[in-house]
């Protein structure tokens, strides 16, 4: 069995996903069904196996919110002690050696990745490169444009 490391902002917006549909849309869905079967003949019924359709895609996901929430590992890195090691969780702010460039990652959870709002999975290969290492250490990355070597500035359980 597979366990999924996830924040606590990750775990809840699964479970805020999964209150949705299974409170809003799968009622409404439901209700779509039933007016769509009002209309006759199921066989040429567009309404009726669009609505059923889109009830095997939430049924999908609710199954997958169940089970990713069944496995997950819920880590609260502000409850963890800070040893300026960079781990699941944390924000890190790294710069590019050559260019002195700085930019911060906080290293989350799969379904959590968003590189718009600074979150990367800990699948990543910069996460993975990251991870175990302390402030001040060199880390070589890489890229698709070749290696490039990150100092780790600061790192924050926030």
């Amino acid at each position: 069995m597979i366990k999924y490391p996830m924040t606590v902002e990750g775990a809840r917006a699964l479970e805020e996903e999964l209150a949705h549909l299974t409170k809003v849309v799968r009622p409404k869905l439901s209700q779509d069904i039933g007016t769509a079967r009002e209309l006759g003949d199921l066989k040429e019924n567009a309404e009726y196996h669009a609505a059923r359709e889109q009830q095997g895609m939430v049924e999908a996901r609710v199954r997958d919110i169940e089970g990713r929430l069944q496995n997950a590992v819920v880590i609260d890195v502000t409850t963890i002690a800070h040893t300026g090691k960079v781990i699941f969780g944390t924000t890190v702010e790294i710069a590019n050696v050559e260019t002195d460039e700085s930019v911060s990652y906080r290293i989350v959870g799969e379904d959590e990745a968003d590189i718009k709002q600074g979150k990367i999975s800990v699948g990543s290969p910069i996460a993975r490169a990251l991870i175990g290492k302390e402030e001040g250490d060199v880390v070589a990355v890489n890229t698709p444009s070749g290696l490039i070597e990150y100092e780790i500035v600061e790192v924050r359980h926030i």
